[in-house]
């Protein structure tokens, strides 16, 4: 098996256990290389190929910590929408725990979703939040991961 040329990284703080899951199988499988990254420590299996790295508490510190280490190419998994567009502009890709890829073609449209929906918060609506993680939304995740290791593997 030829190994991956890409690295999946992972917002690791926000990120659901049955999520890191998938990942942390995917990349043993196929042996790419995966990077938790979060404020916290993250219990994660003995492999060459998965580790973490726990930043400093604060505002994006993770965040920060996987735009500086990116590159085009690699695969960033992520439900911050501020954090896939950095990630874009550097020409990665960003997909949420539930799938859904961020593009070049969709991502201004969730920032001005986001920051639609924050102002609304401000101003003391109550928007809720997703619905919680489904068979469904675990499915398509492990879906587009394979997906994009498929055609991103040489």
């Amino acid at each position: 098996m030829t190994k991956p040329q890409f690295q999946i990284w992972v917002d690791a703080d926000a990120c659901p256990v049955v999520i890191k899951d998938i990942i942390i199988r995917a990349a043993i499988r196929k042996q790419i290389n995966t990077t938790f990254i979060a404020n916290q420590a993250i219990n994660i299996p003995r492999s060459p190929f998965i580790k973490s790295i726990q930043v400093s508490q604060g505002f994006d510190v993770a965040d920060n910590e996987i735009v500086r280490r990116v590159n085009s190419g690699d695969l960033v998994i992520t439900g911050d929408i501020p954090l896939a567009s950095d990630v874009i502009e550097k020409g990665a890709l960003a997909l949420t725990s539930r799938g859904e890829p961020f593009t070049k073609e969709n991502i201004k449209n969730r920032l001005n979703m986001r920051d639609f929906m924050e102002t609304l918060r401000s101003s003391g609506v109550q928007t809720g939040g997703p619905p919680p993680l489904n068979q469904s939304d675990r499915q398509a995740f492990a879906n587009q991961l394979d997906r994009y290791i498929a055609k991103h593997a040489k």
